[in-house]
């Protein structure tokens, strides 16, 4: 069966404000919660906290998209790049997040942002809150596990939505809202301050105010922009049962659905039978106000957008991990991995397009995939980055199937079509881009860019809507 990608599909390419923009206080931006993780692994143990001086924050520059986004929409655009994901730092727009009046400057940068792209016929997809709730609501408030966001969350909404609807088309609420349950700092502003059990309360009472604020959001986007289409986004990089043992088959979906509850609330409108059991036995009690089920069961997302970057194997004994890229289990003997141990593997991402499709029936985005590795560059400057252009071409070939499978599918942004900070761990090293960008794990470099061998294969796929996947020979 040949089958090829919609004629109008949404080719292009992803990226966080706080992981390129840089200009982290210019423009009377203020801190969010990504702008006080230093570099390093240890860089989630540092939180809610002042800027230290001693520290490197890898982020405060990072890619300088901020002063040099002409040149990099005009090289995705040079791609072919029908779309391109970013988020909007909040704090650029209400530096506390409690202001009454919006930042100008910050909602002028946007504004240019989006002529650029529009420009080039890209349109832009745009994340609300991508990691970057503001500092002070963390401190003040801890983040999300309070009310008070949601009505100051309501009022940037509408911010926003004004003044870029005949703009932004395509919006998603909040980045990876269901790793609230597992990096709880990153998605809801929460602290945790031990690392036990106690967090849990804070963390379901943050889901639900944010079931609440996407509820509002999604109403406020089909009033004022009829012709917007708004979804929710998740991290769903997919787990197996690591063996046949029923426990482990059961305990696998129990599992995975910690993650799909966040989808079921805001796709289907109610909180599912497993995920009251769940908070029962965790001693969670909700504090639901009147009216608020109702406004959630009302207004449900449009589509749904979603990361994968791998799969890992759980077994019901087995104490699973996180971090940005998904959940650490068991490895997998069948698969190869990436230089930093991520397990690549297409027929999951075919998977779960089909697992997402079949549970909604409505149109899912892949807003987020792609591979962090070491680039090396040869002596004459060249980049063939190989390993990048194989992940594509197999995942690109699994994004068909699904298709062929039936699956309702907007459109596919390749995460990080420049090099930009590591969410996870604030490295420059590990790079996802077509575009090379020279900056260091410490900060130095010129921050030239240049295109790698995958920025024209990839404008070939673009190009040949997904049906020339050939590699290219060095």
């Amino acid at each position: 069966m040949t089958t090829t990608f919609p004629k109008d599909f949404l080719w292009g390419g992803a990226v966080a404000a706080n992981q390129c923009e840089g200009a982290y206080l210019e423009d009377d931006k203020g801190l969010n919660i990504s702008d006080v993780l230093p570099g390093g692994s240890d860089r989630f143990a540092h939180i809610v906290a002042e800027i230290d001086e001693k520290n490197y924050y890898p982020s405060h520059e990072a890619v300088d998209f901020y002063h040099h986004y002409k040149e990099d929409v005009k090289l995705m655009a040079e791609m072919g790049f029908k779309c391109f994901r970013t988020s909007i730092s909040w704090a650029r727009i209400f530096p506390t997040g409690e202001e009454i009046e919006p930042n100008e400057k910050g909602l002028r940068f946007y504004d240019e942002l989006f002529d650029e792209c529009l420009k080039y016929g890209i349109e832009p997809v745009i994340t609300i809150s991508h990691y970057e709730t503001p500092l002070y609501l963390a401190k003040k408030y801890n983040g999300w596990a309070s009310r008070k966001l949601i009505p100051l969350f309501e009022h940037y909404c509408e911010t926003i939505f004004k003044r870029y609807k005949s703009k932004v088309k395509y919006w998603m609420t909040f980045n990876e809202i269901n790793n609230t349950l597992r990096l709880p700092y990153l998605a809801a502003a929460i602290d945790i301050k031990n690392k036990d059990t106690s967090w849990f309360g804070d963390a379901f009472q943050a889901s639900h105010n944010m079931f609440v604020a996407n509820a509002k959001a999604v109403k406020l986007c089909h009033e004022l922009m009829p012709n917007a289409r708004i979804g929710c986004m998740l991290s769903l990089s997919n787990v197996y049962p690591n063996t046949c043992k029923p426990e482990d088959i059961f305990e696998t979906y129990n599992f995975r659905r910690r993650s799909l509850f966040y989808s079921d609330v805001m796709m289907r409108g109610k909180y599912p039978g497993y995920s009251l059991r769940m908070m029962e036995e965790m001693g969670v009690k909700l504090d639901i106000r009147k009216g608020e089920l109702e406004l959630i069961a009302k207004y449900t997302n449009d589509y749904l957008g979603f990361s994968y970057y791998r799969t890992s194997n759980f077994a019901s004994n087995v104490e699973m991990k996180y971090n940005t890229g998904g959940s650490v289990g068991i490895d997998n003997p069948y698969l190869e991995k990436s230089d930093w141990g991520w397990a690549i593997d297409p027929i999951g991402f075919r998977y779960t397009c089909n697992e997402l499709y079949d549970r909604y029936q409505k149109p899912i985005f892949i807003v987020e995939n792609g591979l962090g590795t070491v680039d090396t560059i040869a002596a004459d400057g060249s980049i063939y980055d190989l390993d990048r252009m194989k992940y594509l071409a197999k995942h690109v070939a699994a994004l068909r199937e699904a298709i062929a499978d039936g699956c309702d599918i907007l459109g596919y942004t390749w995460w990080g079509p420049f090099d930009i900070v590591s969410a996870g761990t604030g490295e420059m090293k590990k790079r996802y881009g077509f575009i090379y960008v020279d900056k260091d794990n410490d900060g130095n470099g010129t921050l030239k860019r240049r295109k790698k061998a995958s920025f024209d294969y990839y404008k070939k796929i673009i190009s040949t809507n997904g049906a020339d996947l050939a590699l290219p020979e060095k």
